[in-house]
């Protein structure tokens, strides 16, 4: 059973704005009309969406769950409007992590545009995964061990893992050795697979770190602040590999040292295989892949 249309557009406007008088003149209705097609969406669910007070007006418990849900699918249907007003009829909404996307996507998309001009490409990126039942996004490229079962799965590279420093952090320190580690700080990506416990095991007698100079939640910070030399990161060299092209950054030590993972995947449904949208990107990533792998185990 779906919900009347205007009531969950009010609903997420008054949501949004935080003010039944703003959604009302963002929708140029009354306030009155904008109150009446939210009564009638409580009605309609059996619940309370907003706590009214003299401070204004908040969501409720129920009403912030409720907006996770349909403020994405608003978005879908806007989405798929505007393209066919525009004419847009061959698109394609691709998610990424956002270091993924910042670092590795974007200096290559424009390649993808050039080999396939008829696509319109949008693309979106944070840390949280996309949920295909809002129909918002065709393709997700997401980070971490992969266990998202009745969606297909595909690793996209092997990426080596390695302390990754600025030369002249490097030459300042005198790095040469797993131990001359112990004297310089450490920045910390929290949400990489591999964390400096991992590596530091293989190469006793170094000691776990009990403390770290910086810390991160995002691997694009991480190697901006090993760039800006503020300490050595534990990273993807495939990540990476812009800032070691540039001479930004170099592997601290030699790459056999690396600890190699799968760490990015592609994943969709498998009804979104069959679209010629997906098909064309999946084939061309496949064709990025190696190149940037051959780079970085040169160095």
């Amino acid at each position: 059973m779906l919900p009347p249309l205007p009531s969950l557009v009010a609903f997420e406007a008054i949501a949004r704005r935080r003010s039944f008088a703003l959604a009302a003149a963002e929708l140029h209705l009354s306030p009155s009309a904008v109150s009446h097609q939210v009564a009638r969406l409580e009605d309609f669910l059996g619940v309370k969406l907003f706590e009214r007070s003299s401070r204004g007006v908040k969501l409720s418990p129920a009403g912030e769950a409720y907006l996770q849900r349909v403020a994405g699918a608003l978005g879908a249907i806007g989405a798929a409007t505007d393209d066919v007003r525009q004419g847009v009829r061959n698109s394609l909404y691709v998610h990424a992590s956002p270091s993924f996307a910042s670092l590795w996507l974007m200096p290559r998309i424009g390649q993808f545009a050039k080999v396939h001009p008829g696509v319109s490409l949008f693309l979106s990126a944070s840390h949280l995964h996309s949920d295909f039942e809002l129909g918002q996004v065709d393709i997700d490229i997401r980070y971490g061990v992969p266990a998202w079962p009745q969606l297909v799965v595909k690793p996209i590279f092997r990426e080596p893992i390695l302390p990754l420093a600025s030369p002249a952090f490097i030459e300042r320190h005198q790095i040469r050795a797993p131990a001359d580690l112990l004297q310089v700080p450490l920045i910390q990506s929290t949400v990489g697979v591999v964390q400096w416990a991992d590596w530091v095991a293989l190469h006793p007698p170094l000691k776990r770190p009990d403390r770290f100079a910086l810390r991160f939640d995002r691997a694009l910070m991480a190697l901006d602040a090993a760039v800006q030399g503020l300490g050595v990161a534990l990273e993807s060299t495939v990540i990476g590999g812009g800032y070691i092209e540039a001479g930004k950054l170099q592997p601290v030590f030699d790459p056999a040292w690396a600890i190699p993972v799968q760490a990015h995947f592609v994943v969709y449904p498998e009804r979104h295989g069959f679209r010629s949208e997906v098909v064309q990107f999946l084939d061309w990533l496949g064709t990025q892949v190696d190149a940037p792998e051959r780079v970085n185990a040169s160095r």
